[in-house]
């Protein structure tokens, strides 16, 4: 049934409520990619008991708090923040969402053109856009290289019976856990969650497909536009949510591009004043990880910012990371993993989506043991694992995009 963890945090305020479901883009057939995100959107619209999407609003704004929520590729997760001693409001409010929205007709034809807006402000912003382009780089015609928004046309066929279907077999009990952290008990939260979601029944939602391995033949995805910078992204498939190896990945990234004292700060702006900001990231599926860099560059500026990557790339493979560097790499994980957990909100969405994913929530002392025990031969032997001319796929959005060049490029 539905899984229940709380995070108390006795001096707080507040209390942060998040329901989580596991589903998002990439559990999605092409004709429906995006119901999951739009979906999202309707569940904010009206319910049996507050029918309009302003009673819900009022309800959580009139205690003083703020409710949102977010859709990933692989999960859905609505959530409120409120005063402590508005928990059983919040909660409430949450599960008449989940259990009682109404999904109007006229609400559902007036959120399509919102949702529409939003997918157009994606389209209007050039770096945001090379990122689309990069997961479709990336994986190609997989979910996963799919937008998670969907498209104009896949969200203007969307029916109401495809979101009752849609809820039917994700928004089950099995598949959703509640997370609470801040000024609260786990046994005040069982309490309310029995109460409230007691009944909610539906059979266990189906797998999702893996992903297959190896990049796409077309790993270089471009857009021409008229502006006046190159948004240019690479990515290397890296490692899932599971794999021993993501300390040493973690630590790898902050050596490469975490932060104004990582190599590709250090050589892309101080040393050669190519870019404002360049960094890199690390992003976990369940079963495969993306390593993403991505950087704004004057259009001539495009190549030796790809070599220069190329480079710092292969020093990783080739040359072990000095004891000096590593140590302040590791601190620096380690202090901005801490300082990440400091609001009861961060507490909250990082033991639901473990629990959710997982199964299992990984205490915070383990992480930063296990990133203390990882050496320079591990983050060498990570780096020749994922560094390889096979894995690297690219995107750019900016005038005179060339696909072939930089195809050439990144073979070189």
């Amino acid at each position: 049934g539905l899984r229940v963890v709380t995070t108390p945090v006795p001096t707080a305020q507040s209390v942060c409520v998040n329901v989580f479901v596991g589903v998002g883009s990439r559990a999605e057939q092409p004709r429906t990619n995006g119901i999951s995100h739009y979906l999202e959107h309707l569940m904010f619209k009206g319910t049996e008991r507050r029918p309009t999407a302003i009673a819900i609003a009022e309800a959580i704004e009139g205690a003083g708090g703020i409710l949102n929520a977010f859709t990933t590729q692989e999960m859905t997760c609505y959530w409120n923040q409120v005063p402590f001693d508005k928990l059983s409001l919040a909660m409430d409010v949450l599960a008449d969402m989940m259990r009682h929205s109404l999904i109007d007709q006229e609400e559902l034809n007036r959120e399509r053109s919102v949702v529409q807006q939003e997918i157009r402000r994606a389209y209007d912003q050039p770096a945001a856009w090379a990122g689309h382009l990069l997961s479709e780089a990336c994986f190609g015609d997989e979910p996963l290289g799919w937008p998670v928004a969907g498209t104009i046309e896949t969200v203007e066929a969307m029916q109401r019976d495809d979101f009752a279907g849609h809820i039917g077999t994700w928004y089950v009990p099995q598949n959703m856990v509640q997370s609470e952290a801040g000024n609260t008990t786990q046994e005040e939260e069982l309490a309310a969650a029995r109460t409230l979601f007691d009944g909610l029944e539906g059979a266990a939602p189906p797998g999702v497909a893996e992903t297959r391995n190896g990049i796409p033949a077309r790993n270089v995805v471009v857009e021409a536009r008229d502006v006046s910078q190159s948004n240019i992204a690479f990515a290397l498939r890296a490692v899932s949510r599971t794999d021993p190896d993501r300390y040493a990945l973690m630590l790898m990234n902050a050596v490469l591009g975490r932060g104004m004292s990582s190599r590709l700060f250090r050589e892309v702006r101080e040393r050669r004043g190519l870019a404002y900001s360049i960094g890199s990231s690390v992003t976990r599926y369940n079963d495969t990880g993306v390593l993403g860099i991505s950087a704004g560059v004057s259009p001539e500026h495009v190549a030796e910012t790809t070599t220069v990557v190329k480079a710092e790339l292969r020093k990783l493979v080739d040359e072990l990371v000095g004891a000096e560097e590593l140590t302040k790499a590791r601190d620096y994980t380690i202090g901005s993993f801490r300082l990440g957990l400091e609001t009861s909100m961060a507490l909250a969405q990082r033991a639901g989506e473990q629990l959710l994913m997982l199964g299992a929530i990984e205490p915070i002392e383990d992480v930063v043991a296990r990133l203390e025990a990882v050496t320079a031969d591990d983050v060498q032997r990570v780096a020749r694992r994922i560094i390889r001319s096979d894995n690297v796929s690219m995107s750019l959005v900016g005038p005179g995009a060339d696909g072939e060049q930089l195809r050439e490029l990144l073979a070189a």
